[in-house]
């Protein structure tokens, strides 16, 4: 008489398998704010110093200066009423002719003069927390 010999996965096997995936998963999710965390920062880095920076110096080129902190960042989808003969813009492509927010939902900041470059402008995102002026907020200084 033979013998047939199956070979197969015992229960514990699988069991182990599970429990090792189960942990990955759960370093993965707990990781997930320190992987993604950073790639924000680094999209509100990109965006201040290059995204917006091209914008603003095709205005400055069309109309001989930054826009004002009271026209603000508005004046690059549509012309300031006084200088409206020189403007060429809009000078941002938005989804829906909007203006930009960072990577936490906020508007970019801009003021002209700026406060930390005293030749130019400082366009800046508040960072994570939401509020101007602490260790987080990522600029183009």
């Amino acid at each position: 008489m033979k013998k047939s010999r199956r070979s197969a996965f015992t229960i514990l096997e699988i069991l182990v398998v599970l429990a090792i995936i189960g942990l990955l998963a759960g370093l993965a999710v707990t990781n997930a704010d320190k992987i993604f965390g950073h790639s924000q920062d680094a999209i509100a880095r990109v965006f201040v110093r290059d995204s917006l920076k091209t914008s603003l110096v095709r205005y400055r080129i069309d109309l001989g200066d930054y826009p004002s902190t009271a026209e603000g960042m508005a004046a690059l989808l549509s012309a300031p009423a006084n200088k409206a003969d020189r403007w060429r813009g809009p000078y941002i492509d938005t989804p829906g002719n909007k203006l930009p927010v960072d990577p936490w939902g906020e508007p970019y900041q801009y003021r002209y003069p700026g406060v930390k470059n005293k030749g130019g402008y400082d366009l800046f995102s508040k960072g994570a927390d939401k509020a101007e002026g602490t260790e987080d907020d990522i600029g183009n200084w």
